[in-house]
């Protein structure tokens, strides 16, 4: 698919079919996308948890403000970032800023991965960090960032309205 068309075509999708299964290979594919993601120094700081256990998903989506869709999705990805291996190399600015600014960039390939492959997420940022951390049995150091559900849409939602880039560029 052409690349404009892609990020175009993704879509936030909150209703999966529970019957179709991803799979590891599709999974591997999605993961490889991450990891080509910038990072700040090429730290490569992110972690990714990948969760098909449905009790574990359920635990997680009720950490997650409740949200059950996390649950039809056959998997879901927990990016996280290790904030003593980016805090190594940039001390508080790397915990604070590129640390969310380098998983932040590994979810968007993700999420261009999942719907280059046909199928479906979207990116959760409400959860509770600590029973997330808790429930995925991590330490301090490893903090959980971004929930993405993934599987076949059950949906088919338009494009959600754009601002023009005369609302939101400036030239200087």
């Amino acid at each position: 698919m052409e690349f404009f068309e892609l990020v175009k075509k993704r879509r936030s999708i909150r209703k999966f079919d529970s019957q179709k299964n991803v799979s590891d290979e599709q999974v591997n594919k999605i993961l490889e996308a991450a990891i080509w993601a910038p990072s700040s120094g090429n730290t490569q700081c992110w972690r990714f948890f990948v969760v098909r256990d449905p009790k574990v998903k359920e635990d997680i989506a009720l950490r997650a403000c409740h949200q059950t869709f996390i649950n039809d999705a056959p998997v879901a990805i927990v990016v996280c970032a290790d904030m003593e291996h980016i805090g190594r190399s940039y001390g508080s600015r790397g915990r604070e800023l590129f640390a969310l600014q380098d998983t932040a960039a590994a979810v968007q390939n993700i999420l261009l991965a999942v719907a280059d492959l046909g199928l479906s997420s979207c990116w959760i940022g409400a959860f509770d960090e600590g029973k997330a951390a808790k429930i995925l049995g991590l330490d301090g150091e490893i903090r959980p960032v971004a929930i993405l559900p993934i599987g076949y849409s059950n949906a088919s939602p338009k494009a959600p309205p754009r601002k023009s880039l005369d609302e939101v560029v400036k030239k200087v």
